[in-house]
């Protein structure tokens, strides 16, 4: 086989500074487009990228060559530099989520991360990364929810 074909999907996502709502609505679409504009300069494939005021989701298609911790590394060391530059003192937590999926999961977790504003009426972010580490099957440090 004379070239390389690859699948591979990932849900991602990681939490403003202490989980504080710092993401204004005013501002929001403009992260999210920063962020779409982040994986594409990476060479990866923004599938769907969205979230609430503490924290993001990003839906990526990777390539082959991509190391997802170093794709994310730099996503948001540079989204940090981008929305420090505007809003003072914005941050993001250390530390990230990610899953992998196949492409029969694309459409129902592209529609997830679109629902973000209705789903955390009823959940909180460090609910909802509760339930997803579980459906995953990942254990949870409880050091990183006090």
């Amino acid at each position: 086989m004379a070239s390389t074909y690859i699948s591979s999907f990932a849900h991602v996502i990681f939490a403003t500074q202490h989980r504080a709502p710092m993401i204004a609505e005013s501002w929001r679409q403009d992260l999210h487009r920063y962020l779409g504009g982040a994986v594409v300069g990476l060479g990866a494939k923004p599938i769907a990228v969205g979230g609430v005021a503490d924290h993001v989701h990003l839906l990526v298609s990777l390539r082959a060559t991509h190391c997802l911790a170093d794709l994310v590394r730099e996503i948001k060391k540079s989204s940090s530099n981008w929305a420090s530059e505007r809003y003072a003192g914005f941050g993001w937590q250390t530390g990230y989520a990610a899953f992998s999926l196949g492409a029969s999961e694309l459409a129902r977790v592209t529609q997830y991360v679109a629902t973000q504003e209705e789903h955390h009426r009823k959940l909180t972010s460090a609910e909802e990364l509760r339930l997803l580490l579980a459906e995953h099957q990942v254990p949870i440090d409880e050091r990183f929810f006090e």
